[in-house]
């Protein structure tokens, strides 16, 4: 092949799963919550994960962020197979390489928005933790609450502080589970804008589950779910 007939910007694979199977005891035998789900996924694409209640959408977040280990098949994150590691090692390979977004904030209440936001970047040994720290809450227009304590922000505001932690240390990947399931529909809004924002200027991929049928049209592609079952693999 002619090497100038290669296109020079093909976008490189950062996520990919391969047959990732996940069943579990139960009172009447194996449980098969995940079937032999394989996907890739490209550097700043934006993928939803959508399916009914119980279909496996979060069991699948928690395969591709290394949070839980399949039964069979493999995660592949930045070229690193999760399979080849225990859990420590897949904590360090998260380390710099994963964000993550909930529905339910998780922020530290005895920290300030600015000490939530240095804590990952201080464990990840970022040289200027509060230097950094400090920009990504501009960026996200939080700069007068820097000293406020998660009791003391809106549920906008919180879930604000959430997605800065989450891309402070400009991620691969960013994770988000219903990042706007708490929120009214015009805060809902402005956090999804802001998601579509940092994942634009921060090329970072964007994997959500979501049952919000307008988020998910939003994204680039959307992997239906149902009965543990990748069953549709749509693009926009």
């Amino acid at each position: 092949m002619n090497p100038d007939s290669v296109p020079q910007d093909t976008p490189s694979i950062v996520l990919a799963a391969h047959e990732l199977t996940k069943t579990v005891d139960s009172a009447d035998g194996d449980l098969t919550i995940l079937s032999d789900v394989s996907f890739e996924a490209t550097r700043g694409e934006t993928l939803a994960i959508v399916g009914p209640s119980g279909a496996g959408k979060s069991t699948l977040l928690a395969l591709l962020a290394g949070l839980d280990e399949p039964t069979s098949g493999r995660v592949m994150l930045d070229g690193i197979d999760f399979s080849s590691l225990d859990e420590d090692g897949r904590a360090a390979a998260r380390s710099g390489r994963v964000g993550f977004v909930f529905q339910s904030f998780h922020l530290i209440p005895a920290l300030t928005a600015l000490e939530n936001v240095m804590m990952p970047l201080e464990l990840s040994g970022e040289a200027s933790p509060r230097q950094a720290a400090e920009a990504i809450l501009d960026e996200v227009g939080l700069t007068p609450r820097l000293r406020h304590y998660p009791a003391q922000l809106s549920g906008g505001e919180k879930q604000r502080v959430a997605i800065a932690r989450a891309f402070a240390a400009r991620p691969s990947v960013l994770f988000a589970d219903e990042p706007t399931g708490n929120l009214d529909s015009g805060t809902g809004q402005r956090i999804e804008n802001l998601l579509f924002d940092l994942n634009k200027n921060h090329d970072a991929t964007l994997v959500l589950v979501t049952h919000d049928t307008d988020l998910a049209a939003r994204c680039q592609r959307r992997l239906s779910i149902d009965g543990g079952k990748l069953v549709a693999d749509e693009s926009s």
